[in-house]
């Protein structure tokens, strides 16, 4: 079985965020991401392997019988975009992205080039939607909040 790639490291945040991203727009985004994802998880930032900032904690487990832990909501500052991890395949989640703004997606990320684009009450919203669709899915911390 292979074994899950992306756990917490336990490396600064703020540190990675100082030292990796380039450009001061997308740095001032990262930590307004920082500050809405910490109030709409209740949690705090978490590096998840070198590059995702995560929030919270769920454990899945696949039929296939793989099995780890992975962020509640997340994002990474990459270079084209960011990438947001906050995305549940639900009905209303589906029905919030026509009102999200300019974004691209992924099989299951949210890739955004700056937070302007995007109406960021719609992304609380889905965050909101993928935290019940985990508490319901998964074993999830949210549930000890």
């Amino acid at each position: 079985m292979a074994k899950t790639k992306t756990t917490t490291t336990g490396e600064s945040v703020v540190d990675f965020i100082n030292t990796t991203v380039d450009s001061e727009l997308k740095k001032a985004d990262s930590f307004q991401l920082i500050e809405l994802m910490r109030k709409w998880s209740d949690s705090e930032p978490k590096m998840w392997g070198p590059t995702i900032i995560g929030f919270g904690t769920y454990h899945y487990k696949y039929a296939s019988g793989h099995e780890g832990d992975a962020p509640l909501l997340g994002f990474s500052p990459r270079k084209a975009a960011f990438s947001l991890y906050v995305y549940s395949d639900t009905d209303k989640s589906k029905s919030l992205l026509a009102d999200l703004g300019k974004f691209k997606m992924g099989k299951a990320c949210i890739y955004v080039k700056k937070l302007s684009d995007i109406n960021l009450s719609v992304l609380e919203e889905l965050c909101r939607e993928s935290i019940k669709y985990i508490d319901e899915h998964h074993e999830c911390s949210c549930r000890a909040k």
